[in-house]
Order: C-alpha cells, then structure tokens, then sequence
C-alpha cells in the first residue's frame, strides 16, 4: 500500500489527482485498503474517463462511510439494550433494540435481541416477528429458530413450534435449548417417551439447565415413579436452589408420604424463593388444615385464592372455594 503512494507521487498532481488522494485517504482513514489501493490507481494518465470514475469513487466512499456509521449505531444501541437487560429495564431494552433494527434493517442481533426481549416482555406476537425477521437476515441462525419455536409453543402454536425447533436441530444438533423446547412439545402432546428422550438430549447439551431435570420429574410423576420423580426435582434444585416450583413438587411428593413436617418445610422454600407462587400457599394451607390448624390454614388457602384469581386461574379458586365453604 505504501508503494502505490509512492508511485502515485512521482507524477506532478493535477486537481483530479488531488481529489482521488482525498479520497483514497479518507477510505483508508476507514479501514478499506483494497478499496483505496483502486482510488490510488485511477491516478494514473491511463485511466479512462475520469469525471465518471471521480462520481463512481465518490458514490462509493459515501456508502462505505454510511455502511461504517449504521453499523457503529446498531453495536451502540445493542449494547444499551443489553444493558437495560442487565438492569431490568425490559421496556427501555426494547426501545434500544428497536432503533438498532431501524439503523440496520438487515442485522441479525438486532431482530434477535428484539426478540428476547419482547418475550420478556410477555408479548409473544411481537417476539416471534422479531425471532422471523432474525431468520430472514440470518438463515442459518440456529438460536433465533430455537426462541421462535419457544414463542410459538408459549403462544400455543405447537405445530409451527415444532417444525422451527426441528430447523434449530438441524442446524446444530447439540442446541440444548432447542432439545428442551422439543421435549415441552412432546410433553404438551403426550408423546411421553419422546419427551424424556429430549429432556435428556436438554441435559447432556445443557448440563446447567435445571428445568429439563424438572420436566422429566413432572413426567416421572404421571407414570407413578415417586423415587425417579424425588431425584429429578432434587437435581433441578441442585443446580438451582430458587426453583419454587420444584420445590412445591417435592413438597407434594413428601405430603402424599405424610412427611408433613418435611413437606411443610419445602413448600416454605418455595414461597421463599417466590412469594408470588399460590401453588405452595395452596399446599401448606391444605397440610395445616390437615393437622388441625384451621385458621393458620384457611389464612393461607385465601392468600392463595388471591394470587390464582390475579392469574386468572378460574378452576383453582373455584376449587378453594369449595374447601373454603366445607
């Protein structure tokens, strides 16, 4: 590269040399040396029609400066959004990543990071637009066919969800996350072995992954095998020790055992590692019930009808209505 200035200089510079050096310094100032290397030749007295090759160098430098100044704009707004993330910002996250998408219409991270978010968020719809628009940059992104599968399962979509995770699979077979997602579509269809086998696959390729040790628990629990069902749940808590729902799983398991101070104990945990969780008010108020408590127990069971009527959850108030009323 030094070479071609040094030739270019043996010449006396006219104006239209002058003006390719302006250029080609400018590119290089850039970082794209073939493309100045090409500025510096057009110096020479061979080249041809120079007024046309001068706007051809121009166009050129201009989108190359446009190219450099959107793709500075996207990595900028990406890393705020993942910074909102971090802080729990979703809403603020989502603005970033928006105008990273509009800044490049066409970056992958852009639409996926998007996508993340918005599912965060709770809105699924949007989510799987952003995950498709992913795709659409990126046709062999393997992680936004796995979170668009997830999306669609959330949203009960389980057709779709399946082909994407299956996309996702092919693209990279050791993807646990999309293994995982699979298994809760196997699960959802009651192709039970199906799912334990994807579970598993989840945790050879995901081995920190607590939840498919979870669901394979679950799956334990509904082929009436307490022993594999108890171990399952212990090693979600092992490698998460807030997991709330399995800790309300164990606890069932030790009621139907009549372990009632073990089981007390353990849906304890689970309202501590979430005081929103009405399943483990629901057990602890029917275990004092149980045992003679009856205000301690009638206390919980409401608080517990509270939290499922904020979900929404119709047939579990109604069934502590009926407890209620007894």
């Amino acid at each position: 590269m030094r070479r071609g200035f040094t030739l270019a200089r043996l010449m006396p510079p006219s104006p239209t040399a002058r003006l390719f050096t302006a250029i080609a310094t400018s590119i290089l100032t850039l970082g794209f040396t073939h493309t100045a290397s090409e500025a510096l030749v057009s110096r020479s007295p061979e080249g041809i029609n120079f007024e046309q090759k001068i706007h051809r160098d121009i166009d050129r430098f201009n989108y190359i400066a446009q190219f450099r100044i959107a793709q500075t704009s996207v990595e900028t707004y990406i890393n705020l959004g993942l910074q909102h993330v971090q802080q729990g910002q979703i809403e603020d996250a989502i603005a970033a990543f928006q105008q990273a998408t509009l800044a490049d219409p066409q970056s992958a991270p852009a639409h996926y990071n998007l996508g993340l978010a918005l599912r965060q968020s709770g809105n699924l719809q949007a989510a799987a637009n952003a995950f498709f628009q992913a795709i659409d940059a990126d046709p062999l992104f393997a992680t936004a066919y796995a979170n668009l599968g997830a999306a669609l399962l959330e949203g009960n979509n389980i057709d779709q969800a399946q082909d994407y995770l299956q996309y996702a699979l092919n693209l990279e077979p050791e993807m646990g996350l999309a293994h995982y997602n699979m298994g809760l579509v196997h699960k959802q269809r009651g192709n039970l072995n199906q799912a334990i086998d994807a579970f598993e696959q989840a945790q050879e390729f995901s081995p920190n992954a607590p939840e498919p040790h979870y669901h394979l628990g679950q799956i334990y629990l509904q082929q009436g095998d307490k022993e594999e069902a108890m171990d399952a749940f212990e090693e979600a808590i092992a490698l998460n020790s807030n997991y709330a729902e399995a800790h309300y799983s164990i606890g069932r398991l030790l009621y139907d055992q009549q372990d009632f101070s073990a089981a007390l104990a353990a849906f304890r945990q689970a309202t501590a590692a979430d005081p929103y969780y009405p399943n483990a008010y629901y057990g602890a108020g029917l275990l004092l019930l149980r045992q003679g408590q009856e205000a301690d127990g009638r206390s919980l069971l409401e608080y517990a009808r509270t939290l499922f009527e904020r979900q929404g959850n119709t047939r579990w108030v109604e069934q502590i209505d009926q407890l209620l009323a007894q």
